[in-house]
């Protein structure tokens, strides 16, 4: 997840990375990782495939559900969901709508780009300090919810059914998001709304657009450096064909694979917070690709800020003492934190 706070008053970038791609045989040495990518040959992450249709129900194939959801959360942070309740026709229009937008000319897509002190819009990386290694990658970032926090003028009307299209995946995944919480908390063996009850009554909704441009030397180029998410529950389309996305686990980097029409399920470092640790908020990195673009879609569900966010009572007794202090809006002062090299979330160990 990129950007909530502010950047500083170091200018965005004058060229797209897109642009960088197509006219240029070697990266910028902004773009150049100091210390590598380390391997190139990795094994699969081991990640369960949940039926979601059968968290509702007070089945045994229920709690078999209900025990591979937090065996995924507490092991990697990840569970890939099928039958989650979305069309795999409408979730191909979520896709289509997303290659035409990044296929307009730029002129065009630059009538969205974001203001310099800004996140929401089309650009890329945020610069916070000179000393920056950037991304590979051009993205669409926008505030979805509460609604006063839109910004229209960044929301494309161009493809003219763009925003219609966000509407519906961000309405839909607000169903699948409230399933999954609640199944976290039943997990758990907790009431089922407590960790709802941590979101406040305005959560926020994110969603962003990525397109990741071939690269010359991905062998010295992410298109997303390692990081953790700094929300609470992540959802990611993945591209139909190009892998990318890798996760950390035990100190060794894996791939995560593509599964047909499943939507990636990763706990947000919130959820890290409210679970006292036995849920995993995943550190993970998205590589380049030589040949070929990759384009995804990831859908950030967050907290309300003015909510505290806190370890769950029921989580903490003698044998398992309370891990994290409360905090008030997470994501205020995550990126200047991120970008200095550090682990946000380890400031509030306790």
């Amino acid at each position: 997840m990129a950007g909530i706070a502010s950047a500083t008053t170091a200018p965005s970038l004058d060229k797209a990375v897109e642009e960088l791609a197509m006219n240029t045989s070697s990266p910028p040495e902004k773009y150049i990782l100091k210390e590598g990518l380390g391997g190139s040959e990795l094994p699969y992450l081991d990640i369960p495939v949940l039926d979601l249709s059968l968290l509702n129900s007070s089945t045994h194939e229920t709690e078999e559900e209900l025990k591979k959801l937090r065996l995924g959360f507490s092991s990697c942070g990840y569970f890939q969901a099928i039958n989650h309740g979305i069309d795999t026709s409408f979730l191909d229009e979520v896709h289509d709508v997303t290659r035409k937008f990044f296929k307009l000319p730029m002129e065009e897509k630059k009538k969205y780009a974001r203001d310099v002190d800004d996140i929401d819009g089309y650009g890329n990386d945020t610069v916070y300090s000179e000393n920056q290694t950037l991304d590979w990658n051009d993205r669409l970032w926008l505030n979805v919810k509460p609604e006063d926090k839109r910004k229209m003028k960044v929301w494309p009307e161009n493809p003219t059914n763009f925003r219609q299209i966000l509407l519906d995946l961000t309405a839909k995944l607000e169903n699948v998001n409230e399933i999954v919480f609640k199944a976290m908390a039943k997990s758990l063996g907790l009431e089922e709304d407590c960790f709802l009850k941590q979101c406040g009554e305005n959560p926020i909704v994110i969603a962003r657009f990525n397109l990741y441009p071939p690269c010359p030397t991905p062998d010295l180029v992410l298109a997303a450096k390692a990081h953790g998410d700094p929300c609470a529950m992540t959802y990611l389309l993945q591209d139909k064909e190009v892998e990318g996305l890798q996760a950390l686990k035990d100190g060794k980097w894996y791939k995560v694979r593509i599964v047909p029409d499943a939507i990636v399920v990763n706990v947000g470092e919130q959820v890290e917070i409210m679970t006292n640790g036995l849920f995993k908020g995943p550190i993970h990195r998205v590589t380049t690709n030589r040949e070929r673009e990759r384009m995804t879609i990831a859908v950030f569900f967050t907290p309300d800020p003015t909510s505290e966010v806190k370890p769950a009572e029921g989580l903490i007794n003698e044998k398992n003492p309370k891990l994290y202090k409360s905090i008030i809006d997470y994501t205020g002062n995550y990126f200047q934190l991120f970008q200095q090299g550090k682990r946000p979330i380890d400031t509030l160990k306790v």
